[in-house]
């Protein structure tokens, strides 16, 4: 057995060596490659920050932000050197992109979630203030509310409780996984908060999901790109902006913004480790087993996590909410175990 197990790292080590040699490759490589999520990425930095410090002897990680999207499609492109080792993601890897592994030999995946976050919306410190609901958020964003021309100009034209102010919103794009977030845990939501979408989606699938999520490109929603600090420069710049983005970026920057609260409940830690906050979402770091033990370092990058992602930990002081004590236990698990991600697990 010991053998069988040789000569399989055997043969991935010469799968990773072979991929590094092909053209437009980037060669053989000993430090730790990480893509994706924007919103991952400042948890992910704390993490290769405290490695780097604690095991000397290995390169510093490198950790791109290229969103959720994107760095699951790098992560899927294949094994070797000139593909990533990790895959940060802001939602839930989709069956569609695990297929695409699977079909390009990524054949060994952990999927390990690392804490929580919320998709948070605010405002400058002394901008606008409203209490939003699932709702008003779909009604103003909306490119065809409820399949309807969308003719909101001001908040108040969506609801007249909120401001007589004009709708300004600056978000994430549709490759980001905070976008996906905002679609599923906010637009949706507040799309089928009407009864007939319930009907349309019985009768057209395809056009509920397009009613419901589709965002108006009329200058209402603003895509800022990958870069969430972005968003938060230009919400502290406009008092009547308000700014879509991880929890972790509203933590990090109480003194120039200010949460908005939905359905009445503020984006805190406690509201979203508790799920009573509605845009409560869980993180993930996929990670490509088929590198460990070849590219130097991974497991003792992974223990760098597990160590570092408790209540009242280095991470949660940035903004990652801790898991639910028995969901830390699993994962914790993970990070040395490796169990390989099914199609079935997905579902």
């Amino acid at each position: 057995m010991k053998s069988v197990k040789l000569a399989a790292v055997a043969l991935t080590a010469l799968a990773v060596a072979a991929c590094g040699s092909q053209p437009g490759s980037e060669g053989s490589r000993d430090a730790i490659a990480a893509v994706g999520s924007s919103t991952v990425y400042p948890f992910a930095r704390v993490v290769s920050e405290r490695f780097t410090d604690a095991y000397p002897e290995y390169p510093s990680p490198k950790i791109e932000s290229t969103g959720t999207g994107g760095g699951i499609s790098l992560f899927c492109q294949g094994v070797g050197a000139d593909t990533p080792d990790l895959a940060n993601a802001s939602r839930r890897m989709k069956a569609s992109e695990f297929q695409t592994c699977q079909d390009n030999g990524v054949t060994d995946i952990s999927e390990i979630q690392v804490g929580m976050d919320g998709i948070a919306f605010a405002s400058s410190i002394d901008g606008i203030s409203m209490n939003l609901t699932p709702e008003i958020v779909y009604r103003a964003l909306a490119a065809n509310p409820y399949g309807e021309e969308q003719t909101a100009e001001m908040w108040s034209d969506v609801d007249p409780s909120l401001p007589n102010k004009p709708i300004l919103v600056y978000g994430p794009p549709s490759t980001s996984g905070t976008r996906d977030a905002l679609e599923e845990l906010i637009l949706l939501a507040g799309c089928d908060a009407n009864p007939a979408m319930a009907t349309l989606k019985e009768q057209d699938e395809d056009r509920h999901d397009a009613v419901c999520t589709e965002i108006r490109s009329d200058g209402k929603y603003v895509d800022q790109g990958e870069q969430d600090n972005l968003i938060v420069q230009k919400i502290a710049g406009n008092g009547d902006a308000v700014g879509v983005f991880g929890y972790s970026y509203l933590e990090e920057n109480l003194d120039r913004i200010k949460g908005l609260s939905m359905n009445g409940v503020e984006p805190t830690y406690e509201n979203i480790a508790s799920f009573d906050y509605p845009g409560a979402r869980p993180l993930y770091v996929y990670v490509k087993n088929q590198h460990i033990g070849i590219i130097p370092g991974m497991q003792e990058f992974l223990d760098t996590w597990a160590q570092n992602w408790g209540k009242g930990g280095p991470l949660a002081a940035v903004g990652l909410v801790a898991n639910p004590d028995d969901v830390m236990a699993r994962m914790t698990s993970a990070a040395t175990e490796h169990p390989t991600l099914s199609a079935g697990d997905l579902n």
